[in-house]
């Protein structure tokens, strides 16, 4: 049902998150070489990822082929392959603190577009804790790269 009231509204929702990553300088640099001004052209590639990922996150089976694709997403976020996907150079890793952190604006600002169709509290409460479930899932797993082997 979520990804049915998010559907159309993706570009609005990944709007909000880069207005939340523009007004905190220390996330914004993670779009930006190490002392450098943010790349536009880095920010403008990674939006459809992130416009795709809010339907994944909503849509795709939590099979192996999720499973692989959740540790893409990790891997894409860790100096293995940080900025390889667009050819940049930016900072080099995100620190697995930003990652876990960041649950927090991607859950509490998708409340507004789950209201937008009409669906009665209950339904849209309901799609907002299938959200919150499915985002602290992923960085969970997006965690396992920053961590030892045997400590995951």
């Amino acid at each position: 049902m979520a990804g049915d009231v998010l559907a159309d509204q993706v570009g609005d929702v990944v709007g909000t998150w880069y207005g939340y990553v523009a007004a905190h300088p220390h996330l914004l640099a993670y779009f930006s070489p190490p002392d450098g001004e943010p790349d536009a052209n880095y920010l403008e590639r990674v939006r459809p990822r992130f416009e795709q990922w809010i339907l994944d996150t909503c849509r795709r089976p939590y099979d192996q082929a999720w499973l692989d694709y959740q540790h893409e997403i990790a891997l894409r976020h860790t100096r293995s392959k940080k900025d390889q996907t667009d050819h940049v150079n930016a900072v080099d890793q995100v620190p697995l603190r930003h990652i876990i952190a960041f649950v927090y604006p991607i859950t509490a600002t998708i409340r507004p577009f789950l209201s937008q169709k009409g669906h009665d509290s209950a339904d849209v409460e309901r799609m907002f804790q299938a959200w919150f479930k499915a985002v602290t899932l992923e960085v969970a797993l997006w965690s396992r790269p920053y961590t030892l082997q045997d400590a995951w």
